[in-house]
């Protein structure tokens, strides 16, 4: 059981992305719908289960982990897994315990993730205008969500911005947000936006902006150096060299990033999914409760899982529809 996770194309699994719950303060146009019916708590992995289920990867071969929701600090005790993840740290079994979150609740808990050894995290922002920020989250306000930026840069966090390309509501804000992160020495990373989940009457092919657009609007006004850099995630980097700011390109659709995939989803009820474009998974929840005094049946559920991992996801806008669409919620599989 100590080989390293490897997938039928040799690529070897190290980065594993956690959600720990569905729920969330906001309600992004593109995640989830307004009136979302939630889990019963009872189907969620507890905080003691997903220390162990998060253990055994680590255990296996993974090197990162990414806590992700919903939102996941709203929670309940959430910060005492991050303390209790911290051991791994310090064992240097795992490299890097990082965050993405949508910035509401940072202004709380920045110290603390600090302390737990978190360095790097993600926050989701699409907009500095209030009044679109509203309307994207339909819950949020942006205030709050600056707040906790602001806290978090002083509590020694590395901040880097996420923006969701969207047609005809942020294009207009391009060189806002990448001057905005400048300013404030925060990485940015723009990403298309994609077809997963039946959002009612929202439509991903309107919303849909290439980001080979985006960069050849940002190449009229700042000179682009490709970067060789990875944090291990799908971003490509380029380098503004007018101001020296590193920039990210999330494309799932203008350029398949699926062949350096090193990285698996698991749900906040055990799921195991492979590929976030594929509704291929694994339980992984069942091996987990069935067997309370042994790991080795999840592990082998594991490997298993792993052995299933698709070469690639197949997120196409081409033909005018949202092809390769998954019928499950952003938040579902904790992006």
């Amino acid at each position: 059981m100590t080989a390293p996770l490897i997938d039928p194309f040799q690529r070897a699994i190290s980065y594993l992305r956690v959600s720990v719950t569905d729920r969330c303060d906001f309600r992004c146009v593109y995640c989830m719908s307004e009136n979302m019916t939630f889990l019963p708590k009872k189907e969620l992995l507890t905080l003691e289960e997903l220390d162990r289920m998060c253990s055994t990867f680590i255990r296996m071969g993974v090197r990162k982990l990414r806590i992700t929701g919903g939102e996941p600090l709203v929670r309940r005790d959430i910060l005492t897994f991050f303390q209790r993840m911290s051991r791994h740290l310090d064992s240097s079994a795992l490299e890097e315990l990082t965050l993405t979150t949508n910035g509401s609740q940072l202004e709380r808990f920045a110290g603390d993730l600090h302390a737990a050894g978190v360095r790097r995290v993600n926050v989701s922002l699409d907009t500095l205008d209030d009044a679109k920020f509203a309307r994207v989250t339909r819950w949020g306000r942006l205030p709050q969500v600056l707040r906790g930026i602001e806290a978090a840069q002083d509590a020694g966090l590395r901040i880097k911005i996420n923006a969701v390309a969207l047609k005809g509501f942020n294009e207009d804000e391009l060189f806002d947000l990448v001057d905005w992160c400048g300013s404030r020495d925060m990485d940015l990373t723009f990403i298309e936006v994609m077809p997963m989940g039946d959002l009612g009457n929202e439509d991903r092919v309107g919303q849909y902006w290439a980001l080979s657009d985006l960069r050849a609007r940002l190449a009229e006004r700042f000179s682009l150096t490709d970067l060789s850099h990875r944090t291990g995630g799908p971003a490509r980097y380029v380098r503004l060299e007018e101001t020296g700011q590193q920039v990210g390109f999330i494309t799932p659709l203008t350029h398949n990033f699926c062949e350096s995939c090193n990285r698996v989803r698991l749900t906040c009820t055990g799921e195991l999914f492979m590929c976030l474009g594929q509704e291929d998974m694994a339980d992984l929840r069942a091996p987990l409760r069935a067997h309370p005094d042994s790991d080795a049946p999840l592990e082998d559920a594991i490997r298993r899982a792993i052995f299933r991992k698709p070469k690639g996801h197949d997120f196409d806008y081409s033909r005018q529809r949202p092809d390769g669409q998954v019928s499950r919620h952003m938040s579902h599989t904790g992006g």
